[in-house]
């Protein structure tokens, strides 16, 4: 009786794109390869539109559409940050599908991403999805090496 009172509940955390993971320290751009930003996996999308991750609500939006941060119902934050060095783009290549303060659901459309341009005008199209306070959270991998948006479990978390 007493495990199931102290038992620390794990938020489960889904791949919002289909593709290749990757580890953090495999992103060129050191404020995620040296987890400034928190800890969590980058992917290397094949194609797809962001989803949503988590069962929360949209925290942030960037005006310029290339990352959004979404908190869940525990705490837990993500920041999705599509490709590198996309701020540079102002809002091209992205179409958004939520605002800031919408309740989202695992799976749910955030943003259609046109993956041509992005390859085409910025330096990466990988996609680090990061937990923003980590340092509150015990993070857990699972090990698989492709993901399928919605499907594939990431990562979980729980509070420390």
């Amino acid at each position: 009786m007493f495990t199931k009172l102290f038992r620390k509940h794990k938020l489960h955390i889904y791949a919002p794109i289909t593709g290749e993971i990757l580890s953090l320290n495999q992103v060129p751009d050191p404020v995620f390869s040296q987890k400034m930003m928190g800890e969590g996996v980058a992917i290397m999308p094949k194609g797809g539109s962001i989803h949503s991750p988590i069962d929360g609500t949209v925290l942030l939006l960037s005006g310029t559409k290339h990352a959004i941060a979404l908190r869940s119902n525990d705490g837990t934050e993500i920041l999705i940050h599509i490709g590198l060095e996309t701020v540079s783009l102002k809002g091209q290549g992205f179409t958004v599908f939520v605002k800031e303060g919408e309740r989202v659901s695992i799976g749910q459309l955030l943003i259609e991403v046109d993956w041509d341009y992005i390859r085409e005008q910025a330096s990466s199209v990988i996609t680090p999805i990061v937990i923003t306070n980590s340092d509150e959270r015990e993070v857990q991998y699972e090990v698989v090496k492709e993901c399928i948006i919605g499907e594939t479990l990431l990562m979980t978390a729980s509070s420390k």
